[in-house]
């Protein structure tokens, strides 16, 4: 039976962004993917210009009434990222005014069964500091009593017991929101480039290893992040040999290589391992 993932995110004509991230990897898995796209740009906004719209609350639910009319609204999956608006899930909080933050903890977070904040956005979620790999799992825990089964904090200012080349990343799952069946940490490899997309290519990564794997965070968190350290590996190889010796890439060089990263999305080797807390 297939599984249909309904994306409502940005889009960009040139490069990888939003529903550009997410859709390809989704499909190269099997995922069947529709797309809504709440952002219309040229390109990314790490260019030096682009241009492009921005859709309006009414304007994405014209777009969904479409589909509902035609009963072809039926979704195992909503997969969102950075939305203008009061509508999103995960990734927001740079975004969107304050006064919204009570609408992301009492009716967002409670609707979604994964999210993925970073450090900064679980904390102002849950009011709580993290100082400690302690306070990262206590955080975890209050964002599950808010709803969501599966919690992956992506990036922290954690150390890391490897050195300060790594990033810490915590991630946690429950079962009908009873019981902690798993919770895991993965120590990163830092790259010294800035890459866009990345974030939402973790998050269709992550909702395609989780589907696929439903009772093993484990093993669903290091294939996501494997496929990223593919990928991004791959692209700062690329950019480098076209920028030439001793020059920094542009951003139009650091467009993640996806299309040449299928093999690796499809069946990724294992280079990051998650330890189990």
């Amino acid at each position: 039976m297939d599984c249909r993932v309904l994306s409502v995110q940005s889009h960009v004509v040139r490069g990888y962004v939003g529903n550009k991230s997410a859709s390809f990897p989704l499909q190269v898995l099997g995922f069947e993917v529709d797309t809504i796209n709440s952002v219309q740009f040229s390109n990314h906004t790490g260019y030096e210009h682009w241009k492009g719209q921005v859709l309006t609350a009414d304007e994405l639910h014209v777009l969904y009434e479409g589909i509902k009319l035609n009963n072809v609204n039926q979704y195992d999956y909503v997969l969102t990222g950075t939305l203008m608006s009061a509508i999103g899930l995960n990734r927001i909080m740079y975004y969107v005014p304050e006064n919204l933050l009570p609408i992301y903890r009492c009716k967002v977070v409670p609707a979604a069964d994964i999210i993925t904040p970073n450090q900064f956005e679980a904390e102002l979620l849950t009011g709580r500091n993290i100082s400690s790999e302690k306070d990262a799992v206590e955080v975890m825990n209050l964002l599950h009593s808010m709803g969501p089964d599966t919690v992956v904090i992506t990036s922290s200012d954690l150390p890391s017991p490897l050195g300060d080349q790594y990033l810490v990343a915590l991630g946690s799952q429950k079962r009908d929101g009873t019981m902690v069946t798993q919770q895991i940490r993965m120590d990163i490899p830092r790259v010294d480039a800035v890459f866009v997309g990345t974030g939402d290519l973790f998050a269709a990564m992550l909702l395609a290893w989780t589907h696929l794997h439903p009772d093993n965070l484990k093993m669903a968190c290091e294939k996501t992040v494997s496929v990223l350290c593919h990928v991004i590996k791959r692209t700062i190889t690329y950019a480098k040999e076209v920028a030439g010796p001793n020059r920094r890439p542009s951003p139009a060089q650091l467009e993640l290589r996806m299309v040449q990263s299928k093999a690796d999305i499809e069946d990724p080797a294992i280079v990051v391992n998650a330890v189990v807390l």
